[in-house]
């Protein structure tokens, strides 16, 4: 039976399935996690600080090396796996500008909703705000980031007093497909979630600006949530717009922003000029 642009559930399963989609995939993580011990070794003085009551309501703050702006990057796994700790490896990029970065936890589905969680982001980001002084950040040039499913919460909390801006990397942006898919088999998304959490559906949500980036070698359907989301905010006259990364899948994509001379590190630095 046909659920969604011409697919079945078994289609469309394998349109959303990153994993599946990148044959090393495991390797590729796996390397990220070693890399990202790296950094908490040698960043180790403020990990896990808390910002909320869930046990995943921790902050991992790296500090730049003089007092700068603040990246708060929310990590992705389709809003139900993954951790803040697998992605501290981004942190080199950023910092070697300058810029601080804060990395988030949150909690997972089906523990939560997906409005709790973007309740759980908004309470980082305001802690964030009223801490990063203590830790050499400018509290007045908070920005947000974000991976996949992270993405998707960075386009969902640019309307954030504290956010300047973000920069959303292969992100989901229309919950239709996904409410329709084996995602939502933890995420019990409802049809009013769809309508309410789906940054495609209201992309005059935050005149900030917004960088969105996707890899070319991404699947279709994961290029496509980018291209869209980026005309439709286009079309309402709202700041920023869409950069492509040749050559990148859904998970070497995040390698532009891990090196100091990546594109999405120059796309961040770029951002916090404007």
């Amino acid at each position: 039976m046909t659920l969604y642009r011409g697919m079945d559930r078994v289609a469309l399963d394998a349109a959303y399935n990153n994993s599946a989609a990148v044959t090393n995939s495991g390797e590729l993580l796996a390397d990220f996690q070693k890399r990202s011990d790296g950094v908490r070794a040698e960043h180790n003085r403020y990990l896990d600080l808390r910002y909320g009551p869930a046990e995943r309501n921790r902050i991992d703050y790296f500090p730049a090396a003089c007092p700068g702006p603040v990246l708060v990057f929310i990590h992705g796994g389709y809003w139900q796996m993954r951790a803040k700790e697998n992605f501290s490896f981004l942190a080199r990029g950023p910092l070697a500008h300058g810029i601080h970065v804060a990395l988030v936890g949150y909690t997972l589905a089906p523990a939560i909703g997906l409005a709790g969680i973007c309740d759980e982001v908004n309470a980082a980001l305001s802690w964030v705000t009223s801490h990063a002084a203590g830790y050499g950040g400018d509290p007045d040039r908070v920005f947000v980031s974000g991976w996949s499913a992270g993405g998707h919460l960075t386009a969902m909390s640019l309307a954030h007093h504290a956010v300047k801006g973000g920069l959303a990397i292969s992100g989901i942006y229309d919950l239709t497909p996904i409410q329709l898919c084996y995602v939502n088999d933890k995420l019990e998304l409802s049809d009013a979630d769809v309508r309410s959490l789906s940054p495609l559906l209201q992309p005059t949500q935050s005149s900030k600006p917004l960088l969105i980036t996707y890899g070319e070698a991404e699947l279709p359907e994961l290029q496509r949530q980018s291209t869209t989301y980026a005309s439709a905010r286009s079309a309402a006259g709202m700041p920023g717009r869409l950069e492509s990364m040749p050559g990148h899948n859904h998970f070497t994509i995040l390698e532009e922003l891990a090196s100091p001379a990546g594109q999405l590190t120059h796309l961040l630095v770029e951002l916090i000029k404007t």
